[in-house]
């Protein structure tokens, strides 16, 4: 049965799998959703004897139906293969407390490997499925991690051109290096002076302009994105939470059907809304522990009811969290407010004049299964020491405000009986200095980023990713810097 994709601001427009991919954002500025949530077709059971590539398809035949069988396999066999460093893919690490999801074996040791090594794929099958003969320029936003991740998927990708905008000094050190050296003849990198929320805003006004757009079809290109505003990135995200479920069933640490708890370290709102979906779908889970940094506009959110992005922009050691507006979060307030396009179309109008907006109790309700909370800079620190001396364990910055978050999750809850899958969202070497300073304040002051790195690869016993490691070498290939009203410009220019 076809499964159509509506906007989040008109329920009416009913659209494929494919097409929704390809366009990345609706004309209409909303956010392409499934018109109903598919259950699963295999049990549990069936799925904790197959592979990661054999769990993806089961999965995403489901949410991206007008996709032949040979073309989604296709598509997840050239995604998941060499690229990525351990043959599960995803695997866990177990520790006292919870289980670390580990997400960054891909290319670019960050949790968007998982969904931006197949997007390329979906997104060029999916442009000759529907006779696409235009370029396809993704316009991409990113606060650190999505860029490299990108990039590396599109790269030198026929028929694609590829921009990302970031925070000049909003990034760390490594994922800014992993951007400028970017190779490909069809790539583009652009540091703006401002943070990832006015990169974002800056991204979706191009796709809103319609007299650009215009311009740009005339000359044979056309817009998509490679952000979690492309459902394209957020169904192969649902993927992992259930392939974590069926290894824990399948090494016995859980019995089937057996709920447990499914921790996120949150910025966008669209990794914990893949878990939201893997569970709609069937996944027993109890609860979605939401875990924000100081930027703690989520944590807000799921106290009061009232998102406020009125407030100060805070830098942390988790910048791919420093976010104040959470796209995706569009996607759950059109859900529970009855799939209703025009209560959402209320909430975002309110947003966009007001930079605020507060939904109903009836709304407040649909979110039980959710628990919100924040970790401070102090805290974050003190997690990635607590686990490693505990258990010899490192974890980068944006797990570490996930731990410490379940930890408050743990002392308010007492819930210490359901088992707990904690996303692991990107590999400590991203994040080298932060994560040594947590270990052993003020050693490696004097260091630089790559002698950190070396101590790193001593204290965790784990080697140097490549990815990494050939960024010594790497000739910087980009260096273009805008303020962020002259990011058109720049796209024009690159396109010519």
């Amino acid at each position: 049965m076809e499964l159509l994709y509506s906007s989040t601001r008109n329920k009416e427009d009913k659209i494929t799998a494919s097409k929704a991919v390809l366009q990345g954002l609706a004309p209409d500025g909303g956010l392409y959703v499934p018109e109903r949530i598919p259950a699963f077709d295999k049990s549990l059971e069936e799925l904790s004897k197959m592979d990661y590539r054999e769990v993806a398809f089961e999965v995403m035949k489901l949410l991206l139906t007008d996709y032949t069988e040979e073309e989604l396999k296709y598509c997840i066999e050239h995604a998941y293969d060499e690229k990525f460093d351990v043959e599960e893919i995803a695997p866990l690490a177990k520790t006292k407390s919870a289980f670390y999801l580990e997400l960054f074996h891909g290319k670019t040791i960050a949790f968007k490997d998982m969904a931006l090594s197949i997007l390329p794929y979906l997104m060029t099958t999916a442009a000759k499925k529907n006779n696409v003969k235009d370029e396809i320029v993704i316009l991409t936003a990113t606060s650190g991690d999505t860029g490299k991740a990108a990039l590396a998927g599109f790269a030198d990708v026929p028929g694609t051109r590829i921009v990302v905008f970031y925070p000049k000094n909003g990034v760390s050190r490594i994922q800014e290096l992993q951007m400028v050296t970017q190779k490909g003849a069809n790539t583009k990198v652009v540091g703006i002076n401002g943070n990832f929320d006015e990169a974002q805003t800056g991204v979706k006004k191009m796709f809103s302009d319609e007299a650009m757009k215009k311009e740009l079809a005339g000359k044979g290109f056309r817009f998509s994105s490679a952000n979690s505003i492309n459902i394209g990135r957020l169904v192969p995200q649902v993927v992992y939470y259930v392939y974590a479920y069926t290894r824990l069933l399948a090494e016995g640490e859980i019995k089937d059907g057996e709920a447990i708890n499914i921790v996120v370290p949150t910025g966008n709102f669209g990794n914990i809304l893949a878990a939201f979906y893997a569970r709609a779908m069937g996944l027993p889970v109890a609860k979605l522990v939401c875990a924000s940094n100081e930027n703690k506009v989520l944590y807000d959110f799921f106290k009061t009811g009232v998102y406020d992005r009125n407030r100060e922009f805070m830098l942390t050691s988790s910048p791919s969290m420093d976010i104040l507006i959470s796209s995706n979060l569009e996607r759950l307030i059109y859900k529970i407010a009855g799939e209703s396009a025009d209560k959402n179309n209320e909430f975002m109008k309110s947003l966009r004049e007001t930079g605020k907006y507060e939904i109903t109790d009836d709304m407040k309700k649909e979110l039980d299964v959710f628990y919100g909370n924040y970790a401070s800079e102090e805290e974050t620190f003190a997690k990635i020491k607590s686990l490693y001396d505990e258990c010899g364990y490192v974890i980068d910055t944006h797990t570490a405000v996930a731990g410490a978050v379940y930890d408050k999750y743990l002392k308010e809850t007492g819930d210490t009986e359901t088992k707990a899958v904690i996303a692991s969202t990107a590999s400590p070497y991203k994040f080298s200095r932060s994560v040594m300073n947590a270990i052993d304040a003020g050693k490696y002051d004097g260091l630089d980023d790559f002698d950190i790195i070396d101590e790193l690869e001593k204290v965790s016993n784990v080697k140097i990713p490549q990815a990494v490691s050939e960024l010594k070498s790497a000739p910087v290939l980009h260096d273009t810097v805008c303020d962020v009203d002259k990011m058109p410009e720049v796209v024009m220019e690159f396109l010519k």
